[in-house]
């Protein structure tokens, strides 16, 4: 073991042991995690529901425009009626689906919510795999009034296309089907929870394959789910393949077994199939599940059954979820399968639309995607007037920021730390290592400094096209170094994800390999915003270093700096960043120089700034695109002196940015 003389931390690593960390996918085999204790998970579950509201759109949660709900069409069969329902989860926005009622019902009933999943046929599928409507006439029989409504795209909420909606511009705004969908079956809770013969403290929801995956995504943000059973989906070997249950950024660090582990102490049956990626979850999935229950002493709330078929949501499996119900919702006394007598029906009756066109009002798919966003807009717009306006923008919009940046402040004992050895140059110290934590990718840093060890401020220079840009050849320091050593600052010079030294060594840029990468990795900008972190818990873990000041500059690196000291708290006494060229107000610009998904529904510059007052803040280079009177409200509402934010039209020289860092 070698011990770093600078610092004292201890570390076994060679440089050649840093690599890069595997990229994940769909089909990547998951670790499954234990916690140690119910604080421990209950952390851990509510991050995931912040990042599942965040990475969709939905954090904080939209304004709920009235529902405008129409039910009609009423026909009975042997047992229950069915009606024909169309609502809009927001102006224009149509949920179409079918509402099964018992009949000769007194009183209030449970409620279910039961979307489809890529069934054909969508809720109107009626095969021997799975019968949508069979669950709706049973589940009624059963004494439940049941929603069977559609995915987004499907049926008769045709508004968009359903494998085909979005687009990484649209993931600047947290918009796509995940997004949408999600936010529909939050409404249609909403619908089924206010009916009149619904009692809301007895919700259930069901759904196979992403059917299941809505369902346990559901249950995970929305607590008014008193019991669920998601078919065929909760697996640690497969996450889902669709649009509708991959959203960039949702499942970094996670994964469905996780997700669903949200749903403890409600009760839960876990469903399975023999014949698809759900074969493991009776000694596995469940276990892991079964853990976290326990830590609610809630084990006894948690179920599974496993059917001999392929992928499915067959009559086996539905029987075993009426069970499921009966016990959960309806008060039996054992959740043993119920039997799905037979009933006949013509499903084209059950079509809300029947002639396929659709209200006026409805819609079209690009219009969809503008009304997302501009909902996005309004709410990351709103300028902070108050100290209470601020609290809330932090709590919020700020949570927001930080799940979807998905990069966050290591604590010092993880990080993994190599030596790469100790350069005199004059009179002057360099010292050279790759930083990195556990599972993360290496960090190129090199320090710049008095041989001496007194503690002294140090100046952390991120350049967009690497530290070389800071040194000559013979690795003296060029200007912006030099002064900043004249003026008695150290300095730490980085280089972040694909820039200098860790640029890809075959050429390759990893982030455009594998479909749906987005969802289990961090975008480009989001690890260049994670190394910059990386490097400042090193920085404030040595014992030389006192007040620790940032600057960014060219090609980006002012934006990446910039959010980097948003989540890096009191750790950066200040920040110097550089935006020059960048017009904040373009979509396109945050595309091609800082695409982060969810970075402008989040808020962006006006909230990174809310996370940073009153820390002094320098943005040099603003053009007439930069939201200079949102950014002074902030400062305004944190009640600080004027002068700890500046904002210069022009880029500022080295004399400037020399003086702002050594002041």
């Amino acid at each position: 073991m070698a011990t770093d003389g600078a610092d004292g931390l201890i570390t076994d690593m060679h440089p050649l042991d840093i690599q890069r960390p595997r990229n994940r996918g769909v089909d990547t085999p998951c670790h499954l995690r234990t916690f140690a204790s119910l604080d421990e998970w209950q952390a851990q579950a509510s991050h995931l529901r912040e990042r599942i509201l965040a990475c969709t759109g939905l954090l904080p949660l939209p304004e709920r425009t009235p529902l405008r709900a129409r039910v009609f069409g009423r026909i009975e069969i042997d047992g229950c009626s069915i009606e024909k329902v169309h609502f809009e989860s927001l102006p224009g926005v149509l949920v179409c689906g079918n509402l099964y009622r018992p009949l000769g019902q007194t009183g209030k009933t449970p409620g279910i919510l039961s979307p489809h999943g890529h069934w054909s046929d969508g809720r109107l599928e009626d095969s021997e795999a799975g019968s949508v409507p069979g669950r709706g006439v049973s589940l009624a029989r059963l004494g439940c009034v049941t929603f069977n409504y559609d995915m987004a795209g499907y049926t008769d909420s045709r508004q968009i296309e359903h494998r085909r909606f979005g687009s990484e511009l649209l993931d600047l705004w947290g918009v796509g089907v995940l997004g949408l969908q999600l936010w529909n079956s939050i409404r249609a809770l909403d619908f089924v929870a206010g009916l009149p013969d619904v009692d809301a403290t007895r919700i259930g929801c069901t759904g196979a394959s992403g059917g299941g995956t809505q369902t346990f995504l559901l249950t995970a943000v929305d607590d008014r789910v008193s019991a669920a059973a998601p078919v065929n989906m909760i697996s640690a070997h497969m996450q889902g393949g669709c649009n509708c249950e991959n959203q960039a950024h949702l499942r970094v660090g996670t994964n469905n077994v996780e997700i669903a582990s949200c749903m403890a102490p409600r009760p839960m049956l876990m469903v399975s199939a023999t014949g698809d990626w759900t074969v493991h979850t009776p000694y596995h999935e469940f276990v892991a599940v079964r853990q976290v229950y326990n830590l609610y002493g809630a084990g006894d709330k948690l179920s599974y059954t496993q059917i001999d078929a392929v992928h499915n949501y067959n009559r086996s499996s539905r029987e075993a979820v009426y069970g499921f119900f009966y016990r959960w919702l309806l008060g039996g006394n054992s959740d043993r399968p119920r039997r799905e007598p037979p009933f006949a029906i013509d499903v084209e009756e059950l079509r809300v639309f029947t002639d396929g066109s659709m209200p006026a009002r409805a819609l079209d798919a690009s219009e969809v995607g503008a009304a997302l966003a501009d909902r996005a807009l309004r709410r990351a717009r709103q300028r902070p007037r108050s100290r209470r306006d601020l609290v809330e923008r932090r709590r919020g919009l700020g949570a927001a920021l930080r799940q979807c940046l998905v990069a966050k402040l290591p604590a010092a004992e993880q990080l993994r730390i190599a030596d790469r050895g100790r350069q005199r140059v004059g009179d002057r110290l360099h010292e050279r290592f790759l930083l990195a934590t556990e599972g993360g990718d290496f960090v190129p840093v090199v320090i710049c400094g008095p041989q001496h060890r007194r503690r002294a401020p140090i100046a952390m220079i991120v350049h967009g096209k690497g530290k070389d840009q800071l040194f000559d050849r013979q690795g003296r320091p060029r200007q912006l170094v030099g002064r900043c050593l004249d003026a008695g600052l150290r300095v730490a010079a980085v280089d972040c994800s694909l820039v200098g030294e860790a640029a890809s060594v075959d050429g390759v840029d990893p982030m455009e390999m594998s479909n749906h990468y987005y969802t289990y990795n961090p975008s480009r900008t989001s690890q260049r915003v994670q190394d910059i972190l990386t490097v400042i818990a090193y920085l404030t873990s040595r014992p030389d270093v006192g007040a620790l000041r940032l600057l960014g500059v060219g090609e980006g690196a002012g934006l990446w700096t910039l959010f980097a000291a948003a989540l890096a708290g009191r750790n950066v006494e200040r920040a110097i960043v550089d935006i020059t060229g960048f017009r904040c107000d373009r979509d396109e610009d945050w595309l091609q120089q800082c695409w982060v998904p969810g970075i402008r529904a989040a808020g962006d510059l006006i909230t990174a700034a809310s996370l940073i007052a009153p820390r002094e803040l320098a943005i040099s280079g603003a053009g007439s695109a930069t939201p200079v009177a949102s950014l002074r409200a902030v400062y305004r509402a944190a009640h600080v002196p004027s002068g700890r934010l500046r904002i210069s039209p022009r880029r500022w020289n080295v004399t400037q940015q020399t003086r702002f860092l050594s002041a």
